[in-house]
């Protein structure tokens, strides 16, 4: 596969220097999914910049989310003719845009999208995620069809939680593509 066909999807405020996301960017030449507004998501405007990626690159095209990015691939792909062109999803971290804290931050995120992804799709989670409870997670997983890998204590599974490349994550991504 080629990497310009691995669309990196970060979340909320984007993905540093120092997170898994980037360094994969730069060491293997993923495509970054540049959005319009990093610190006021809206999901529509999110949702078409996915579109206008996901089509200007060849498919198959493997989708590699982290927080709210998860919840961007379920909200795309409940509206997109053209899932079709996306061979799997590893998403990482989900986002729970309907808690308390986060409800205000991001009017546009709710309600959730809680809908049977159309491909296949593996869902990464932390026992100690302080954006997703290790239920809720499950219950997403659960409704999107994924395939649950709980990681154990490892934060938000970005910079902060000192992961570096993370090469199990590398390896769950290569597991999907291969699937």
């Amino acid at each position: 596969m080629n990497p310009r066909q691995i669309l990196l999807l970060p979340g909320w405020q984007n993905s540093g220097p120092g997170h898994w996301q980037s360094l994969w960017q730069d060491q293997f030449g993923y495509t970054r999914v540049e959005q319009h507004d990093w610190l006021r998501p809206l999901r529509g405007d999110w949702i078409a910049r996915l579109e206008d990626v996901v089509l200007s690159v060849d498919s198959p095209v493997v989708l590699v989310a982290h927080s709210l990015g998860c919840q961007l691939v379920t909200a795309w792909a409940q509206i997109s003719k053209n899932t079709q062109r996306v061979q799997g999803a590893l998403l990482v971290a989900p986002g729970d845009a309907e808690r308390d804290a986060l409800r205000a931050l991001l009017p546009s995120w709710s309600p959730l999208v809680l809908n049977k992804l159309p491909f296949k799709s593996t869902l990464v989670v932390s026992s100690d995620d302080p954006y997703c409870t290790p239920a809720r997670a499950a219950r997403f997983a659960s409704a999107w069809g994924s395939d649950l890998v709980a990681i154990g204590a490892a934060g938000h599974i970005n910079a902060d939680s000192g992961l570096g490349d993370w090469p199990q994550g590398q390896a769950l991504l290569q597991t999907l593509i291969q699937s």
